[in-house]
């Protein structure tokens, strides 16, 4: 393995903690200010970059840690280090209310896994983050979560959050029409498109948003219920109208017939 092997557990049911345990020298990376708690003899250190290639110029690493800002991410991530005699543990927090997906990228054919920009939580060291445009410009400009996607490659554990309950669907050339926000990733042989929601009427009126992300293929997607926007709009100072303006092109102007 070019990843280190680490072990970990998940703790808590709606707002879920990782807690990653390792052996002298192992180490972990995380994004910045994911860190809950760290036992005595760990050592955290801020990077430039994911630290997958060692040997890596300055250049290289400033290129590599600039294509996260356009992510939206931290320029920096933390590395966490056991220096230590024995084993010790350190523990990642979600950023907000949801599901925290382990997944063997051993065990994902490529070694490879698309997920949106801001789902990656933290991973093994050996683990590559590296930016990933979609192929369907179309698919960025509606698609809600963006043209720009993260791509996970490596051979050992990663750690994918997602909001709500996050659900695993197996495809087998296979179609899958899915809300566009509620995509948290997929196998590169999943192709992501988008598609009108129906007819004019029900783009207008469905309260489903005028497209639908399409996933299509043979692998793996991740799905999350509650995605950090749709959580942002019902917690918004107009509350219930949230979902039917977001999901109408007539927006504000339905309060008109209500009324």
């Amino acid at each position: 393995m070019t990843s280190h092997e680490i072990d970990y557990k998940i703790i808590g049911e709606d707002i879920q903690v990782v807690e990653v345990e390792l052996d002298p020298n192992e180490t972990v990376i995380a994004e910045a200010g994911a860190m809950l708690y760290m036992e005595d003899g760990l050592q955290f250190e801020t990077k430039m970059g994911d630290g997958s290639e060692a040997n890596q110029s300055i250049m290289g690493k400033i290129f590599q840690a600039g294509t996260r800002l356009i992510t939206g991410e931290s320029l920096f991530m933390t590395h966490f280090t056991n220096r230590g005699v024995g084993k010790r543990k350190v523990a990642f927090a979600a950023p907000y209310p949801g599901t925290i997906m382990p997944i063997d990228l051993s065990k994902i054919p490529g070694n490879e896994l698309i997920v949106q920009k801001d789902g990656f939580l933290c991973a093994a060291l050996g683990t590559s983050m590296k930016i990933h445009f979609n192929q369907r410009i179309g698919s960025g400009l509606f698609g809600g979560e963006g043209f720009i996607l993260q791509k996970l490659r490596g051979d050992g554990m990663a750690f994918v959050h997602a909001g709500g309950v996050m659900m695993e669907r197996q495809l087998n050339n296979e179609m899958l029409r899915v809300d566009t926000g509620c995509v948290v990733g997929f196998e590169p042989s999943v192709s992501f498109d988008l598609q009108r929601a129906g007819g004019l009427k029900s783009m207008v009126f469905g309260g489903e948003g005028m497209f639908l992300a399409t996933l299509r293929g043979t692998g793996k997607v991740y799905l999350q219920s509650m995605p950090i926007s749709k959580l942002i709009d019902r917690l918004s100072p107009r509350g219930g109208n949230a979902k039917k303006e977001s999901g109408s092109v007539l927006g504000g102007l339905g309060d008109l017939f209500e009324g």
